[in-house]
């Protein structure tokens, strides 16, 4: 993708990196107060997390170039740490390890990492701690590609808590905004909803679900009681970087097992036509169309839809 960047953006960018090697240490002759440099210490990561490895495999692991690397392993193995031998199954290669005094050192390393990273959370509150965890998340999500598959941690349910529904009803106004158009009213409506639903919340008959990894929050769900007998199914989002893994489908399928359990014999949404993703995660649930309107909203002419559930 060629675009036009920014200079502020790029500016910005760069002003980050700066700040981030200066607060790692990572400009620092040694690393983690340890006799070697950030690459070097890189390579015994690699090496403790694993039983063996080729310089091959490193070269891929790292972005090292093959002379570098070559230079590195020759110290690590004038010290001690790292040992080697040549490959049974290809001896063009060389099959590389830590030794004992390499695991120590790797242990000690590790330990000091770890305690510096647990420094800098310390300084923050919980949810600030969330917040961190999650632009680290997305940041690492957007550089290598923005396609929301990256390893990571599982994606969790969790209820609701402070500072969900803020974010929920910001992100919903952006991506409605981005994907379809929609004009700003909506997100106003949006917010009425999910006040109205935190102000008049009955947790015994009521609930949020909120899909999170590593801090993110990748969508959400709501239902809400329209009656005795009657549930609403409201606001379900999943991000556009997380759809298309059945994300959707799972909050859709706790939200009608608790409706079950809370003995609801219904349940009902409103939705749009145009809102195709949903619709097919409804249809596929067993919900059927029980009414449309066509009606101009948020800019546009589309079918205001009621869907149904009989439990």
């Amino acid at each position: 993708m060629n675009m036009a960047i920014a200079p502020d953006r790029t500016a910005q960018l760069r002003r980050f990196n700066r700040f981030y090697t200066r607060q790692l240490g990572l400009l620092s002759e040694h690393f983690l107060e340890s006799p070697y440099t950030l690459a070097e210490s890189r390579v015994l990561y690699e090496l403790g997390h694993r039983e063996t490895a080729t310089a091959s495999e490193l070269i891929a692991a790292l972005g090292l170039d093959a002379g570098y690397l070559s230079r590195i392993l020759r110290r690590l193995q004038a010290d001690g740490v790292v040992a080697r031998e040549r490959d049974d199954a290809d001896r063009r290669q060389y099959r590389l390890w830590l030794t004992e005094a390499g695991r120590s050192l790797f242990a000690r390393l590790e330990a000091r990492s770890q305690a510096e990273a647990s420094a800098m959370l310390a300084q923050l509150s919980p949810a600030e701690q969330d917040r961190l965890v999650g632009a680290v998340a997305i940041l690492q999500d957007r550089l290598q590609g923005g396609t929301g598959s990256e390893a990571g941690g599982a994606i969790v349910l969790r209820r609701h808590r402070i500072g969900d529904i803020g974010w929920i009803a910001h992100r919903c106004a952006v991506i409605y905004a981005e994907s379809y158009g929609w004009r700003g009213e909506y997100e106003g409506i949006f917010a009425e909803i999910l006040g109205q639903f935190v102000i008049n919340h009955d947790p015994a008959r009521e609930r949020a679900w909120i899909a999170e990894r590593d801090g993110r929050i990748l969508g959400s769900v709501f239902l809400a009681r329209d009656s005795d007998t009657v549930a609403r199914l409201r606001m379900l989002y999943v991000e556009p970087a997380a759809r298309g893994h059945g994300l959707g489908a799972r909050l859709v399928a706790d939200c009608i097992a608790f409706a079950r359990e809370c003995g609801y014999r219904r349940i009902v949404l409103w939705t749009y036509d145009m809102l195709a993703s949903a619709r097919r995660v409804y249809q596929a649930a067993g919900f059927v169309l029980v009414d449309e309107v066509e009606e101009d909203r948020f800019g546009h002419r589309m079918n205001s839809q009621s869907w149904a559930l009989e439990l």
